[in-house]
């Protein structure tokens, strides 16, 4: 049979310190940068839930020759109900003359 390794040794308190260090280090970098963006991402995603609502206001507006509401949305199907609101907590207003759809 072949002698299985007998190295018992692990690792010292010094190279796990340097390890939680480096670790330490990373975080203390990356966590900033992701706090920074979050702002931005909220912003985008608003801008992408604005030009949904312009689509779903056509699609109303070619079915039923009308500007609609955001409530006429909600209740024909259009959207779904009670989110009418940016991931940022924006709110959606749709102009009534011209049916631009604004966030705000």
């Amino acid at each position: 049979m072949k002698k299985i390794l007998n190295n018992n040794r692990g690792f010292t308190l010094i190279e796990m310190m340097i390890v939680l260090l480096i670790i330490s280090v990373l975080i203390l970098i990356s966590i900033p940068n992701v706090t920074k963006h979050s702002a931005s991402i909220d912003d985008k995603s608003c801008k992408a839930f604005v030009k949904m609502v312009e689509g779903q206001v056509a699609a109303y507006k070619i079915e039923h020759k009308t500007i609609p509401t955001l409530e006429e949305l909600e209740t024909d199907g259009f959207l779904p109900e009670n989110d009418t609101s940016c991931p940022n907590g924006a709110t959606i207003t749709i102009d009534s003359v011209t049916g631009k759809v604004t966030s705000g």
